[in-house]
């Protein structure tokens, strides 16, 4: 499932795909083909994103939620537009160009209140403006439960995922099963700072790498990462493998229905590396 940068790069794109004008709008799967009707040559004002929700505002009044879920991609192309294939629940064409959305778990036309309630359980979005980490903090401060589980929970912070999740803990040195009462105000404005950071250069370059300099392939004259996620990372889908920073084996666990990465050598709560 995409983490939350590509849901914002995603809002980015559509944006600069559809700047003025009427855009056609049609569903030749046909799941969505009604609303399709109602928004086709109307103009895309508005795309907005939080956490893993995907929001593309019409008219005044008009939104398309869209949630990619496990299967669902979002596929740009230029002009000119080919003849969509029967699989494409969502399509958005213009002179310029055209965006397909297949296999998405959510593609619906909302009100402007259903947006809001949406956004309303959610958990602050580090990629927001209007994102109050204090909030999260005051769920995380209360929880029993472990910050590896809380960081992955929408309602608690919005748009982190796995990746993002493993990687801030190594980061920050703390054991991903630590009770979300134990994470301290410091710890957690550092881990906070550092996913905001993270995630804008996940955005900008459209990939997650969180590595030091110093930690880089060509820092330490190892090979890069290979991985269909691509970017380079510590602990995330490194199995087996000897940590880069003390050389012990990253380890591996399921909690909560996903699989959990860290190193139970660096991750003892000592200073942040």
């Amino acid at each position: 499932m995409p983490e939350g940068h590509t849901i914002h790069r995603l809002a980015k794109d559509y944006a600069a795909h559809f700047p003025e004008g009427p855009v056609r709008v049609s569903s030749p799967q046909g799941k969505f083909a009604d609303a399709a009707a109602l928004l086709d040559r109307t103009e895309l004002r508005a795309a907005d994103a939080h956490g893993k929700h995907l929001f593309l505002g019409f008219r005044d009044t008009d939104w398309v939620h869209i949630h990619l879920g496990l299967f669902g991609k979002v596929a740009f192309g230029p002009a000119p537009v080919p003849p969509p294939t029967d699989t494409v629940r969502l399509r958005l064409a213009a002179p310029t160009g055209y965006v397909d959305l297949r296999g998405p778990t959510t593609c619906a036309l909302i009100t402007p209140g259903e947006k809001q309630a949406i956004h309303d359980r959610l958990g602050p979005d580090p990629l927001r403006e209007d994102a109050d980490p204090a909030a999260a903090y005051a769920r995380v401060r209360r929880s029993r439960t472990t910050v590896a589980a809380l960081l992955m929970d929408q309602k608690v912070i919005a748009g982190v995922g796995n990746v993002y999740r493993a990687e801030v803990l190594f980061r920050h040195r703390i054991d991903p099963y630590r009770a979300g009462r134990d994470i301290t105000p410091a710890e957690w404005d550092a881990l906070w700072t550092d996913l905001v950071e993270l995630m804008r250069e996940g955005v900008r370059n459209n990939r997650i790498d969180t590595v030091r300099p110093e930690h880089t392939p060509e820092a330490m004259g190892r090979p890069p990462r290979v991985d269909d996620h691509g970017g380079e990372v510590y602990v995330y889908r490194r199995a087996a493998r000897p940590c880069h920073i003390c050389g012990g084996e990253i380890r591996t666990a399921t909690l909560a229905a996903r699989n959990l990465f860290w190193c139970p050598g660096c991750q003892q709560n000592s200073p942040a590396i």
